[in-house]
């Protein structure tokens, strides 16, 4: 498999990581799209949210609270941070293995609700 988020979790293609643990793995967008723009992904390849089965539900559970954790450690949490999860083409995923965008540091525009 020729996934670049799964050499960045194998250590192949170095990244700026920011968090890690046994399932995830939270690194620096190399295009930021705001002053902070994380990503968190599984260590596990999943191409994408549709992917997931009930049994892997508790990891989204995970990646959320490390996405909190790091919106904390990043000093956006009091002002307002996005999480993101693009799903298939259309649905605007470029990688195709799942990963959550932490997105914050300034006003983001394009309000959903």
């Amino acid at each position: 498999m020729d996934c670049i988020f799964c050499h960045i979790v194998s250590g192949k293609i170095p990244s700026d990581i920011v968090y890690q643990d046994e399932k995830v793995i939270a690194f620096r967008d190399i295009n930021p799209q705001s002053p902070v723009h994380l990503l968190v992904i599984p260590r596990e390849h999943f191409t994408s949210l549709a992917d997931l089965t009930e049994k892997e539900a508790h990891l989204m559970g995970h990646m959320v609270g490390v996405a909190n954790q790091l919106a904390r450690d990043e000093g956006i949490s009091g002002t307002g941070y996005r999480l993101v999860i693009n799903c298939g083409k259309q649905g605007g995923q470029l990688v195709p293995h799942l990963h959550l965008h932490v997105m914050g540091g300034r006003q983001l525009s394009g309000q959903l609700g």
